[in-house]
């Protein structure tokens, strides 16, 4: 379970990419240098993203490539689900 958090509204997504899409839209509304907008997998930062930074932040060591790879691996069930229903 991911967790998109920005000011006080959180949001909760299933899937890696729909939290990143969130996190990355609120992304104009993060004008001040002491907001930000994270993300969390269960109660882990991994993601982050304020004003301080040019750009967002993988947080843990091996994060970003365990983020990739289930990128990846969500692209590929979403288009064999696509190919499925042209079927």
């Amino acid at each position: 379970m991911f967790k998109v958090i920005f000011q006080d509204n959180i949001q909760e997504f299933e899937r890696w990419t729909d939290a990143l899409e969130a996190g990355k839209a609120l992304m104009p509304q993060c004008k001040k240098l002491t907001q930000d907008i994270r993300i969390y997998l269960f109660d882990d930062l991994i993601w982050l993203y304020s004003r301080e930074h040019k750009y967002p932040k993988y947080i843990g060591a091996g994060t970003y490539d365990r983020l990739a790879r289930l990128f990846l691996q969500e692209a590929t069930e979403e288009a064999q689900l696509e190919q499925a229903d042209s079927n």
